[in-house]
């Protein structure tokens, strides 16, 4: 993706980070409420598990409570006694089991509310505890009578019913019923029945929290609710679109809305009982931690998104713009403008870039001031607008680098750390200072190839890939002196016009000097496109004439051809003689070798 400003590129990079850092959050939030609506359910069935459990437990005791009256020996003679037998008969029985089972039971349980023995042969005895003894008639006795053996196990298992012989109390009771043997027989002859309050096991559930809005209900297989928190729904049949979704649903979680409000149900069934104990409770307060978690994570991360955005625009806005003002101030330059540009109040390695650019421009400006004086003075003052000449050929080399390596700046924000930019910048503020050191014209060998390894450090960077010069130079003409600031422009003029397609793994540039007669030489060497027979002779021509290159037509490229090379050619000239400068050798598509020419035996000693 291209972008026209370094504005619009730090903006889109931001918002790729932000959002990759919200959809991380948005992950998070799924697996959370995931985790939690699934913790939600395992609770919910962790109570009705721990209900059943409980229940149980409870109506097992009293089972236990049972079977001193099966074992009982009077309990199995009252099975056995026939439907005409004697009333003495049966108020013996029924005063020694009162006596010797009924009242110890009671004692030991006292949420026993009543016991009843009913042979098959029709004799029946009530026993009551801290409740009204009541009658009943033979046809009420088999009334009775046929609904036990009706839901009750033939193999003499214990059944829960939710029942009472006791008048208006049906609803309130719980009865333990089974089938007997007689003393004679092991056939099961009888039954034998206990009621307990049914509030009693209410108070084993109501300690369940389940919100305000949660309750836990119980109903029998028939789907008879057996205890509800609201009383009235006690005693009646679950709506047949819920107990369907029961039916269906198992031991899994299901849904409805027939109470007006949607809710979760779970249901456990106990093994022993029968019943089925369900826990409900609405589904938005089951939801209520992820709607909060929800909540949170788009408040928190709105809040995020539009702080983000505005620290993407201040940071943004800190980078460009010194930069574009930088660029702003290059192009006026580049026009003949002499502005300085105004500096940023902090201090970094912009601002330093910033400061020796407004100092480039205020030597260059005294430069042409200078030239102008010139002009009017005699021999002496002839001289010294020939050296104002000079530098100012020396600060107007090549501005195309000056623009390109702002350019390559403005990727390194987007993409790179500080670090790089720093490094890109340092090498940049030091060639700079390098350049406006007007007072130098001679310099060493060996300081022209640092300003090149300046130079290939940031080439390095907008090149994209690790690029070295082959410096072949001996030692001992590292001291020689040549013109300051040639050796670079022709190593950039190789970038520029050698390489047209981008560097690659076999292209070269060697450094190399020697001597030859009265001659130091420096020559540059490619192995890049070459020149075409016609521009090389043109080219010749030019620096034969001393040509300057300030009506140059620009090269397919849109570069400046030729100025580099015969601003050097001329500086060089100024410094040494017209006997002096460039030779050039090219072939096209086997290379170009640019080779300086200057006195021999100048060295510079170090101080």
């Amino acid at each position: 993706m291209r972008f026209r400003s370094l504005y619009a590129k730090l903006f889109f990079y931001f918002l790729v980070v932000i959002g990759l850092t919200l959809s991380g959050v948005g992950i998070s939030y799924t697996t959370s409420s995931r985790e939690l609506d699934e913790m939600a359910e395992k609770q919910m069935e962790q109570i009705a598990s721990n209900a059943v459990h409980h229940t149980d437990l409870y109506l097992k005791d009293y089972e236990r409570s049972m079977v001193s009256l099966l074992t009982f020996r009077y309990v199995m003679e009252f099975m056995d006694l026939p439907a005409d037998r004697e009333e003495y008969d049966f108020y013996y029985y029924r005063k020694t089991i009162r006596e010797v089972g009924a009242d110890p039971l009671f004692i030991r349980n006292p949420k026993i509310a009543s016991i009843s023995l009913i042979s098959d042969k029709g004799n029946a005895v009530y026993y009551f505890n801290e409740a009204s003894e009541q009658s009943f008639t033979p046809e009420e006795i088999i009334k009775q009578r046929d609904y036990y053996m009706s839901n009750t196990s033939p193999q003499g298992q214990l059944s829960i019913l939710k029942s009472s012989i006791l008048t208006g109390q049906e609803n309130q009771m719980v009865t333990l019923v089974r089938r007997i043997r007689g003393y004679s027989s092991p056939e099961l002859k009888g039954l034998l029945a206990i009621e307990l309050r049914s509030a009693d096991l209410s108070a084993l559930w109501k300690g369940v929290d389940l919100g305000k809005y949660g309750y836990l209900f119980i109903t029998d297989a028939k789907g008879k609710i057996i205890y509800h928190p609201e009383k009235n729904k006690e005693g009646t049949l679950l709506p047949d679109v819920v107990n369907k979704k029961l039916e269906q649903a198992g031991d899994n979680s299901f849904f409805d809305g027939t109470e007006g409000r949607k809710r979760m149900y779970k249901a456990r069934t106990s093994d022993y009982s029968g019943w089925k104990l369900i826990v409900s409770m609405p589904v938005d307060e089951v939801r209520k931690p992820v709607t909060n978690i929800r909540n949170s994570t788009l408040t928190v991360g709105l809040f995020t998104l539009l702080l983000a955005i505005f620290l993407a625009y201040r940071f943004g806005k800190s980078i460009t713009k010194p930069i574009q003002a930088l660029k702003s101030g290059m192009r006026e330059t580049e026009k003949g403008n002499w502005v300085p540009i105004p500096l940023p109040k902090h201090r970094d390695e912009i601002a330093e870039l910033m400061l020796r650019y407004n100092h480039m421009v205020k030597r260059l400006s005294d430069a042409v001031d200078k030239v102008v004086q010139v002009e009017l003075s005699n021999q002496e003052i002839q001289m010294e607008r020939q050296r104002a000449e000079f530098q100012s050929l020396q600060l107007q080399i090549n501005p195309h680098f000056m623009y390109n390596t702002l350019e390559t700046i403005i990727c390194y924000a987007a993409v790179q750390d500080s670090e790089d930019i720093a490094e890109i910048v340092q090498a940049l503020a030091y060639m700079l200072r390098y350049s406006v050191q007007t007072n130098l014209e001679e310099i060493t060998v060996a300081n022209e190839l640092k300003h090149v390894l300046y130079y290939m450090k940031v080439m390095q960077h907008r090149i994209g890939r690790e690029f070295e010069i082959d410096v072949a130079l001996k030692p001992e003409y590292l001291l020689h002196a040549m013109v300051r600031l040639t050796l670079q422009p022709l190593v950039e003029n190789v970038f520029q016009h050698a390489f047209p397609e981008g560097v690659e793994e076999y292209h070269f540039i060697r450094i190399d000097c020697g001597e030859e007669n009265d001659v130091f030489w420096v020559s540059i060497e490619d192995n890049g496109c070459g020149m075409k027979s016609d521009r090389l002779v043109e080219l010749r021509h030019k620096l034969g004439a001393n040509r300057l290159a300030d009506g140059e037509e620009q090269d397919d490229a849109g570069h400046k051809s030729g100025i580099g090379v015969l601003n050097v050619h001329r500086r060089i000239q100024m410094v040494f003689g017209d006997r002096f400068g460039l030779r050039i050798d090219s072939e096209e598509q086997q290379g170009t070798k640019i080779t300086m020419l200057m006195p021999k035996g100048r060295q510079i000693k170090r101080k």
